[in-house]
C-alpha cells in the first residue's frame, strides 16, 4: 500500500516537472529561481601558485577516458569487491579491539586485516584520528598501500567550529571563519580561494575528498544541527558561495560534496540524537532548499550528501530521506539532474540505529538510490546484507554496478586511481574471494592462559 502511495507520488512530481519544464521553454526560465542552467559565477585563481615539490599535479581526465577506465576496472572485479565499494567507514570498523570511538592515530594489524577482507570504498578521518602531519600523512599512505582498490579519504573540514585538520595547531593549515560569519560579511571570490587553500592543504595530507560545503538554507533560528555551519538565510547568496567553494575546491583536485540534501536549514531536531520531520512543501523546497544544491550541481560538485531528516508533507512517510526513492531518483537524480556520487549522511546516527539494524539501514539506503553508505553501525553485517541481496537477486546486478561505475569514474577522473592501477589489477590473478566470516566466539582461555594473563597483567 506504502509503496503504492509512493508511486503515485513520484507520478505527480514528474509531470508536475514536465509541466513547469514545458512552462519554462516558453518563458525562458528555469525551476530554481528563474535562472538559466550553468548561470553560476566562475571564478579564477587570483595568482599562479608555485607547486610545492612534494605536490601531486591534479588529474583533469575527461568524463569519457574516466567512464571507459571504470568499466575496464570493474570488470576484474569480484562481486564482493564491488559491494566492499559502497561503503565509507571510521577507522574504528577497521580495527574493532577499542570499541566504537578510539582515537586511531596509525594504521594498525587489524585495519590490515580488515581492509584485505573487505576493501571498502573509503575512511573518514576525525580530529581524534589527527595529530600531527607527519603522522596523519604516513597513517593516511599506509591505509592506501594496504588497500587493493585506493580510497576516498574523506574528512569534514568547512571551516569554523567543523574543520577537523585546522582546529589542530599542529597541522599548520589555514584556519577559516564560520559559513555565518563569511556569509554576512565575505563574497564568492573569498569562498574561492577559500575552497583552492583548504583543498590544496588537505592534499598535500592525502585527503582526496572534503564533506564540505553546508548547501542547507538556514531558515530556522531553533536549528543546532546546522548553527552557524550555513552561509544564510537567503537562497541566491548561499548559491553563490556554495558554486564558489565547489570550483576552489575541484580545482585543487579535491572532490566537494554538498550537503544535507533535500535541505535541512529549516529543521529545529538534530539528527545526531532523534528523528527529525521538517513541515516543507515541494514548491518550498524548490524555491528555497534545492536553490543552492542546484547551483553546486552545475559547478560540479562530485557528491551530494543525504541527511536523515523526513519530508512528509513530499513523501508521505517518515521514512529518512537517506532511504528514500522519491527524494534521491526523482528529485535529486531526474529533478535535478546529479550524475555523481550520492552518499548517505553517517548512518551510525540515532535517528537511524534507534529505528533500523545496520543491515536494515545500508539495504534500505541502497535499493532506494545511494551510492555510498557512510559510517555503518556494523561494517560487516551491512556489507553482508547488500551482497546477500545481491547474490539472491533482492537487488539487480545491474544497480551494483551502477553505483560501482559512478564510484571508480570518480576515483579515475581525480587521479585516486590510475591506468596502471586498471593493469595491477588484472595481474593480480591469485587474488582472493572475499567472504567474511561472522564474528567468531572467542575461545574459553585454559587455566594456564589465564595464569598468564595474571602475571602479564601485574607486569604492566
Amino acid at each position: 500500500m506504502r509503496k503504492k502511495r509512493r508511486n503515485k507520488i513520484a507520478k505527480r512530481l514528474i509531470a508536475g516537472l514536465l509541466t513547469v519544464a514545458m512552462l519554462s521553454t516558453t518563458t525562458g526560465c528555469s525551476l530554481f529561481g528563474g535562472k538559466d542552467k550553468d548561470s553560476y559565477k566562475k571564478y579564477e585563481p587570483s595568482a599562479k601558485e608555485t607547486p610545492l615539490a612534494s605536490e601531486m599535479p591534479v588529474v583533469e581526465l575527461t568524463e569519457e577516458d574516466a567512464s571507459a577506465f571504470a568499466r575496464q576496472y570493474a570488470d576484474q572485479m569480484t562481486l564482493e569487491e564491488k559491494v566492499a565499494q559502497l561503503f565509507v567507514v571510521k577507522l574504528e570498523e577497521l580495527d574493532t579491539t577499542q570499541g566504537g570511538y578510539y582515537e586511531f592515530k596509525k594504521c594498525t594489524k587489524a585495519m590490515k586485516q580488515k581492509l584485505a577482507e573487505i576493501p571498502v570504498g573509503g575512511v573518514i578521518l576525525f580530529s581524534r584520528n589527527i595529530s600531527n602531519r607527519k603522522k596523519t600523512s604516513h597513517m593516511i599512505e599506509r591505509l592506501q598501500v594496504n588497500s587493493k582498490t585506493p580510497l576516498f579519504v574523506t574528512v569534514d573540514e568547512e571551516g569554523g567550529d567543523v574543520a577537523r585538520v585546522s582546529s589542530n595547531k599542529k597541522m599548520k593549515t589555514t584556519a577559516f571563519p564560520s559559513a555565518e560569519s563569511i556569509g554576512k560579511n565575505k563574497d564568492g571570490t573569498y569562498v574561492y580561494e577559500m575552497g583552492r587553500t583548504i583543498a590544496r592543504e588537505i592534499r598535500q595530507l592525502g585527503f582526496n575528498v572534503d564533506f564540505a560545503p553546508v548547501a542547507d538554507v538556514k531558515t530556522s533560528d531553533l536549528n543546532a544541527e546546522i548553527g552557524n555551519r550555513s552561509f544564510g538565510s537567503d537562497p541566491d547568496k548561499v548559491s553563490e558561495l556554495v558554486s564558489a567553494f565547489v570550483q576552489g575546491c575541484q580545482e585543487r583536485g579535491v572532490c566537494a560534496t554538498l550537503k544535507h540534501f533535500p535541505g535541512q536549514g529549516a529543521s529545529s531536531g538534530d539528527t545526531h540524537v532523534e528523528s527529525v520531520d521538517i513541515d516543507s512543501s515541494i514548491s518550498k523546497l524548490r524555491d528555497l532548499d534545492f536553490v543552492p544544491f542546484q547551483a553546486g550541481i552545475q559547478a560540479g560538485a562530485e557528491f551530494v550528501m543525504v541527511s536523515h531528516i523526513s519530508v512528509s508533507r513530499v513523501t508521505e512517510t517518515k521514512e529518512p530521506a537517506s532511504m528514500s526513492e522519491l527524494i534521491m531518483k526523482t528529485i535529486l537524480r531526474e529533478e535535478l539532474g546529479f550524475g555523481g556520487i550520492v552518499i548517505t549522511d553517517a548512518f551510525d546516527m540515532s535517528s537511524i540505529t534507534d529505528n533500523y539494524t545496520p543491515a536494515e539501514a545500508a539495504v534500505n539506503a541502497f535499493k532506494a538510490g545511494a551510492d555510498m553508505i557512510l559510517m555503518p553501525n556494523d561494517l560487516t553485517q551491512a556489507y553482508q546484507a547488500i551482497l546477500t541481496a545481491v547474490q539472491d537477486g533482492s537487488i539487480p546486478q545491474a544497480r551494483l554496478e551502477e553505483s560501482v561505475i559512478r564510484i571508480l569514474k570518480t576515483k579515475f577522473k581525480h587521479g585516486i586511481l590510475t591506468e596502471e592501477d586498471i593493469q595491477t589489477i588484472a595481474a593480480a590473478t591469485e587474488a582472493p574471494t572475499i567472504t567474511p566470516a561472522p564474528t567468531a566466539t572467542p575461545k574459553p582461555k585454559s587455566k594456564k592462559n589465564k595464569k598468564s594473563a595474571k602475571k602479564s597483567a601485574k607486569k604492566q
